[in-house]
């Protein structure tokens, strides 16, 4: 079983982040190659890859698959043992639920606030739609730790799929400078602290220095 993972700028690519957190949970060896993006050949090196011209793209033995929650599905269904969903049925069903929410949602943050992971200064003035964003965000994250049944820091107690996906937001919110309540600021410090973000953010902050 071998993997390729196409992704973007690590400073700059949320969507590459949530496959490439999602691959790194299943344990499993992988390639990894970065195209740069913003660049006047981006695109026609990303077509080099998948006809959707966009990252991430995972090459596997059952061919290309876009899309960063294709990605995650299918690395759940291919390592079951890792859990990269939650056992519980109720839970798994929530943790679904919050990644399709996120992926098709909250377009207001998205656009206010461009993923970076250097950047350290407050959106200011915070329009009333981003609030509104981050208002439900905060509740959903409330939401998928009341349908945890497992300890651990995370959405769902372990780190998993949900997290993967979340993890971008929670750099937003911190490289923002957003206020939380109390238990969303223990899930971004969670998140700072899984061993494979902070790999990640260390790549993104020396690319800003390359």
């Amino acid at each position: 079983m071998s993997y390729h993972l196409i992704i973007g700028d690590k400073r700059y690519s949320s969507w590459s982040l949530r496959a490439a957190l999602a691959l790194d949970l299943t344990g499993a060896p992988y390639e990894q190659t970065l195209v740069k993006l913003k660049q006047p050949d981006t695109r026609a090196h990303l077509l080099e890859h998948s006809t959707t011209g966009k990252v991430p793209v995972l090459k596997s033995e059952h061919g290309t698959i876009a899309d960063s929650l294709a990605i995650a599905e299918y690395l759940a269904e291919r390592h079951p043992d890792a859990q990269l969903w939650p056992r519980d049925t109720a839970a798994r069903a929530k943790a679904r639920a919050a990644c399709a929410e996120m992926h098709s949602g909250f377009a207001e943050l998205r656009t206010a606030m461009p993923f970076d992971v250097t950047r350290d200064q407050a959106l200011e003035p915070m329009p009333a739609q981003v609030q509104a964003d981050i208002d439900r965000i905060v509740a959903l994250w409330a939401e998928c730790r009341a349908a945890c049944t497992t300890p651990g820091p995370f959405l769902f107690g372990a780190p998993g799929i949900a997290d993967a996906f979340f993890a971008p937001v929670a750099v937003r919110l911190r490289t923002y400078r957003v206020e939380v309540p109390a238990q969303a600021a223990a899930y971004i410090e969670a998140i700072y602290a899984w061993p494979a973000f902070q790999a990640w953010r260390q790549a993104g902050l020396a690319e800003a220095q390359a």
